[in-house]
């Protein structure tokens, strides 16, 4: 599906400021990783030791509520990030 660059230009310029900062920090991540390349971060995180915890009681009531999960539809909807283009 091609995309053109004026739709992508439109939906940027439809985003309030606030939101603008995450649009372009996605946009850094999506380049990246079309290089096949890990962000730099990322890299520093696979050189860290694994934590092997266990979970805390709070992370396991996190993980076993059902009001815990959102799809990811749900989530661009509640953040504003689905945009419908004609």
């Amino acid at each position: 599906m091609a995309i053109r660059k004026e739709d992508l230009y439109k939906m940027v310029e439809s985003l309030n400021e606030e939101v603008k900062k995450a649009a372009f920090d996605f946009m850094e991540f999506l380049i990246e990783r079309s290089k096949n390349k890990k962000p730099e971060s990322w890299q520093k995180i696979d050189e860290l030791e694994s934590d092997n915890d266990p979970l805390t009681e709070e992370e396991r009531e996190q993980l076993e509520s059902k009001d815990g999960y959102i799809s990811g539809e749900d989530e661009k909807r509640e953040f504003g990030l689905q945009v419908d283009l004609p």
